[in-house]
């Protein structure tokens, strides 16, 4: 595992912007003139689109210069080439709230990483429509908000989401299986800070029960999606996915236990890199310096 950023000392700055010629000269000459050290630096040119996108991961040497001395700065360089982009200290962690419902093998899985410092993010809370995993929440000192929603209440449950968000000054937002719909005001309050794990069955076997549906297909592989939420539900921008082979002697209880192992991976994948600002979306896409 590599070293924690240096606080205070080490910043990432994501971009991106039409093509040209001189964008990283551009960008490397403003870090030399803020004593700025490239620690790692990736980028990609969507030729297709004819955009360009940069991630870079640097240090600064010179105890004068902070965040917002560099955001201010960065200003008019970014304005002569159509940038945009975004600039963070890179040691700070991302403020995540957790939304499950009554399946915890994704919740468990965030909190144990977390725990363990695999994940650069903190917990303010959890948040659920049910209260399974409330002893859950209160063996790792987060939390826990009793949320139901109905058919009745379900405006005033997402007001009370939201004011958690706002309250607790939430980056990020996950719906680690979540299993209420949110509506298209909350998706578009939530948009690009919000990440929901399925299974990677949809759209075949949509519905309850969908690995029991799956073993009657006979399925060969199992799989798992992440993406940002959006009012096109599970059709948000793709994250990360990733698929395990299965056979005839798995059984439907069997299939599940596969695919709860994806999901917990593939969600811990998407939330590791978003907090890291190494996921950039391009329209219906997504750029991902891994």
């Amino acid at each position: 595992m590599s070293p924690r950023p240096h606080p205070g000392r080490e910043y990432i700055l994501t971009l991106s912007c039409p093509d040209s010629a001189g964008l990283v000269h551009a960008l490397s000459g403003f870090l030399v003139r803020n004593s700025g050290n490239i620690l790692e630096s990736q980028q990609f040119d969507d030729r297709l689109q004819d955009r360009f996108f940069m991630r870079v991961h640097f240090d600064v040497s010179d105890p004068n210069v902070d965040l917002e001395n560099l955001r201010t700065r960065f200003g008019p360089v970014a304005q002569a080439y159509g940038f945009s982009w975004a600039l963070t200290e890179a040691a700070t962690p991302t403020r995540t709230l957790i939304m499950v419902s009554k399946f915890g093998h994704c919740l468990n899985d965030l909190l144990f990483r977390r725990r363990t410092g695999a994940l650069n993010i903190e917990i303010p809370a959890i948040v659920s429509n049910h209260r399974d995993f409330e002893g859950l929440a209160e063996t790792y000192g987060v939390p826990f908000h009793h949320v139901p929603v109905t058919k009745d209440n379900k405006p005033e449950a997402e007001a009370r989401l939201l004011e958690l968000v706002r309250e607790l000054d939430i980056d990020l937002v996950v719906l680690a299986r979540y299993m209420q719909i949110l509506s298209d005001d909350l998706c578009k309050q939530l948009e690009g800070r919000a990440i929901n794990i399925h299974h990677s069955f949809l759209p075949s076997f949509k519905g309850a029960r969908p690995y029991d549906q799956a073993y009657q297909r006979g399925v060969k592989l199992v799989g798992a999606t992440a993406h940002y939420v959006t009012s096109d539900l599970d059709e948000g921008q793709i994250i990360e996915q990733d698929v395990v082979r299965v056979d005839h002697s798995l059984d439907p209880g069997e299939l599940v236990t596969v695919g709860r192992d994806v999901e917990a991976q593939v969600l811990a994948h998407a939330v590791k890199w978003h907090s890291e600002s190494r996921v950039m979306v391009d329209g219906n896409r997504t750029v991902v310096f891994r």
